[in-house]
């Protein structure tokens, strides 16, 4: 169970309900109403890897990341624009991603 297995998934975060998750999500950052994360990959192909494994996990979960490529460098930007905001979407999209790239280590 997870902590927002009690809520609506959509409805955005408190202040309180961000600060809460920002430390369980350590390569993340609040940045004008959106999670961000940049990283840098091996190469334009392993780039290029992850952004295709993230976009399969976006297509399931009905909820698509901004990214940004430039080279090898990738940055994340999740946000339910809809609210105007972060809600748990966006933490379980981050928390997917960061799946994704452990498992490139």
């Amino acid at each position: 169970m997870t902590w927002w297995d009690d809520q609506d998934m959509a409805e955005l975060l408190s202040d309180d309900q961000l600060n809460d998750v920002l430390p369980k999500l350590s390569d993340w950052a609040a940045q004008d109403a959106a999670l961000v994360r940049t990283v840098e990959l091996e190469s334009f192909a392993q780039a290029i890897m992850v952004v295709n494994r993230v976009a399969e996990i976006a297509e399931n979960d009905n909820h698509h990341p901004d990214i940004d490529i430039r080279y090898k460098t990738l940055t994340f930007r999740l946000s339910t624009h809809y609210k105007g905001g972060i809600t748990a979407l966006d933490v379980y999209l981050a928390e997917e991603i960061d799946g994704v790239l452990d498992a490139l280590a």
